[in-house]
């Protein structure tokens, strides 16, 4: 049985595509089956695979409408063990059409359950939003991973992520953990990024992932070629950062 894990924070610009497309891409290069599912209406996740997301037929939109099997909006990659349910600039229009549904953040759960069996992991790039697109991710995950980027900003906002997971345990998804905080965009030659480390791993200790992901140039050009990193520059710092935390999770998994 595969494990679902939702990465979201709802600020922007803290590297949950780039981590969504690369840890999906380190998975499956470590022979794990990997199904990333794109439920951000900027569909820079499916893009950053080399899809053109302009001809997408199907995807997370007709998946939450469920009007298709999911199975029918599944596309391989380029990457080994790694398949995408795209996004299209439609998925905008979920959250509208959504909100006078019954049990309508449950869609994408009820959709996924039967894809659980033919992965071993299914990751979810959320909106940078804590709306219904994103409470739907979180319905349907076992755990969440939350990207924050070694900045001054960096708690902000943060406790208001985790108040919304904690509701979503409570109301809607009481089997929901946080797989980690995931640091991001770290300069070890700046004085803020250290102190950003110190200052979340002494808030939230266990939680914080041993792996912490460097500023790269490499990791910021890939997405521009459709490709991931292991695929663009596989010796790169950001490649193997991202390996690592595929290891990491893959670990901590086992036990």
């Amino acid at each position: 049985m595969g494990k679902i894990i939702a990465i979201a924070n709802q600020k922007g610009g803290v590297g949950k595509t780039t981590t969504a497309v690369n840890l999906a891409a380190s998975l499956g290069v470590l022979e794990k089956k990997v199904l990333l599912i794109d439920a951000d209406p900027q569909a820079n996740a499916s893009s950053g695979l080399g899809i053109d997301v302009e001809s997408v037929e199907y995807g997370t939109y007709q998946i939450l409408e469920h009007t298709i099997k999911p199975e029918e909006a599944i596309i391989a990659t380029d990457s080994p063990n790694l398949d995408i349910i795209p996004a299209h600039i439609d998925l905008v229009a979920i959250e509208i059409e959504l909100v006078d549904q019954d049990e309508r953040e449950l869609m994408l759960k009820k959709a996924i359950l039967p894809l659980k069996a033919k992965y071993d992991y299914i990751l979810i790039d959320c909106a940078p939003s804590l709306g219904l697109l994103t409470l739907n991710a979180l319905t349907s995950a076992d755990a969440v991973i939350i990207p924050i980027q070694c900045e001054y900003f960096a708690l902000e906002g943060l406790g208001k992520l985790l108040n919304t997971i904690k509701s979503v345990q409570k109301i809607h998804n009481p089997d929901l953990d946080i797989e980690g905080l995931l640091l991001t965009m770290y300069d070890s030659r700046l004085r803020l990024s250290n102190q950003v480390v110190e200052e979340v791993k002494k808030h939230f200790d266990q939680m914080v992932f041993k792996t912490i992901i460097q500023r790269n140039v490499r990791l910021s050009e890939a997405p521009s070629f459709g490709e991931t990193i292991i695929n663009y520059d596989a010796t790169s710092k950001g490649a193997s950062n991202y390996l690592n935390l595929a290891e990491e999770i893959i670990n901590k998994n086992k036990s």
